[in-house]
């Protein structure tokens, strides 16, 4: 038992804390690229500038009900208004502002 309890101490000591992942920025990447990356994974959250972020699906399906997609475009590399993807909306307060 004792010998179990030590093991789980040194697996537990020896992990170290996790260190934080930057996450990707669209203004790092071509517009191909991000586009390419929100394809691939689905949905994903995107640094779009300095101190904000946005959650961008690849369609409809990502996002939960009832809401909807609307097409997203965001500042890149090589492209200022770059088609990324689609962010989710809430179909039912749409033209009340949000964005």
């Amino acid at each position: 038992m004792r010998a179990s309890l030590f093991a789980i101490l040194v697996v537990s000591v020896s992990a170290g804390p996790v260190a934080a992942q930057p996450r990707l920025a669209t203004p790092d990447m071509a517009c191909a690229e991000a586009a390419d990356l929100v394809a691939r994974a689905g949905a994903i959250v995107l640094t779009t500038g300095p101190f904000t972020y946005a959650r961008f699906v690849r369609d409809g399906g990502f996002c939960p009900l009832p809401e909807t997609t609307r097409p997203a475009f965001e500042v890149t590399r090589d492209v200022p208004r770059c088609f990324v993807g689609y962010t989710c909306h809430d179909r039912f307060t749409e033209g009340e502002g949000r964005e």
